[in-house]
């Protein structure tokens, strides 16, 4: 059954030029089955083969219909560069998916909930690729660790394969880092949410390590949560009450015992405890001010230095053909 609504589809390939054609074919084909209008965005998140060279030609008058390419000068995260074709979409719902990864037939489903009501709908693979046992342990640890704060379960939100409603766009373009805001999406709350749960086998065979996705909980732990804050605040506390209760320790035992080394023991207790905790608070402080300063000190968060649009835009030519019903009609008025 076809969708009566516009759907904008982002997808974002790297090095896939002799991959290009064939899925992007096989996407245009199946929007076509599926929904009344749509617009295809590729980004190419700064490949160093012929992808664009491919793109620019799939966009000629020979080409796909309905498609806008977005060429980017730098690498960046995945969702950055979704954020770049979300931003320019013109779509009623916004599909965000990858070809190799995600499983194309699914997306009937999570449009269908999305339709109904749903916020953000996240397609959830419960096939997952290869991973290595430090990241199977990373993962499980950090996953339990956010919930008992945030109460979200990530491995069960978490998707990149999702579809987003007008709402949700317009949410995030009221933040002066919208980027960065779409890619802790899955951890805002506030907003209807549905997962649809499939089963598929990726075509990517790489194993996940645990330096892939490292950064990434930093990133989301740091800037979803006051807890690391917290703990800076926790520490110090601590360290106060720590300090005061040794120096009433320190007193006693000068008042009490008379076989003491002069200075000795408390001035080595002392330094090495204290040098410790604040070691700790640095830690955590660091975290964060890594965190600020890369916000305030970079740049744009992606540049893009190529744009293609398809020669044929399949909603341009519906347009048309209404102007050409409208002026025949115009006509027969006339002639009456």
């Amino acid at each position: 059954m076809v969708q009566p609504i516009f759907l904008s589809v982002v997808y974002v390939i790297k090095d896939q030029q002799n991959e290009l054609t064939k899925q992007l074919t096989t996407l245009v084909s199946y929007l076509h089955e599926t929904v009344e209008d749509f617009e295809v965005i590729v980004i190419d998140n700064a490949s160093t083969d012929e992808s664009v060279l491919k793109l620019s030609t799939l966009t000629s008058e020979d080409g796909l219909p309905n498609l806008q390419i977005y060429a980017l000068t730098k690498t960046v995260d995945r969702d950055t560069a979704a954020w770049v074709g979300i931003e320019n979409s013109l779509g009623d719902f916004v599909a965000v998916i990858d070809l190799e990864e995600d499983d194309l037939h699914q997306l009937p489903l999570l449009l269908e909930k999305a339709t109904a009501g749903a916020d953000v709908v996240f397609g959830k693979n419960t096939s997952k690729p290869k991973q290595t046992f430090a990241y199977k342990l990373g993962e499980s640890f950090f996953n339990v660790f956010f919930k008992s704060f945030n109460g979200i379960n990530l491995t069960k939100e978490i998707s990149q394969f999702r579809v987003l409603s007008k709402k949700v766009i317009n949410f995030i373009l009221q933040h002066p880092q919208p980027a960065l805001t779409y890619r802790h999406l899955p951890v805002t709350g506030g907003f209807k949410r549905s997962t649809v749960q499939y089963n598929y086998q990726s075509q990517i065979n790489k194993k996940k390590k645990l330096g892939d996705s490292f950064d990434k909980g930093i990133r989301i732990l740091v800037s979803t949560t006051r807890v690391p804050m917290r703990l800076v605040t926790a520490l110090t506390l601590f360290g106060a009450i720590s300090n005061l209760l040794y120096s009433i320790y320190v007193l006693f035992v000068s008042f009490t015992k008379t076989n003491v080394e002069p200075g000795w023991v408390s001035l080595s207790l002392q330094q090495s405890g204290m040098f410790f905790l604040i070691s700790l608070v640095l830690l955590v402080l660091g975290e964060y001010i890594l965190q600020m300063a890369s916000l305030s000190s970079e740049g744009p968060a992606y540049n893009v230095a190529q744009e293609f649009t398809s020669a044929r835009v399949t909603r341009r030519e519906k347009l048309n053909i209404d102007e050409a019903h409208q002026n025949s009609a115009q006509e027969s008025l006339k002639n009456d």
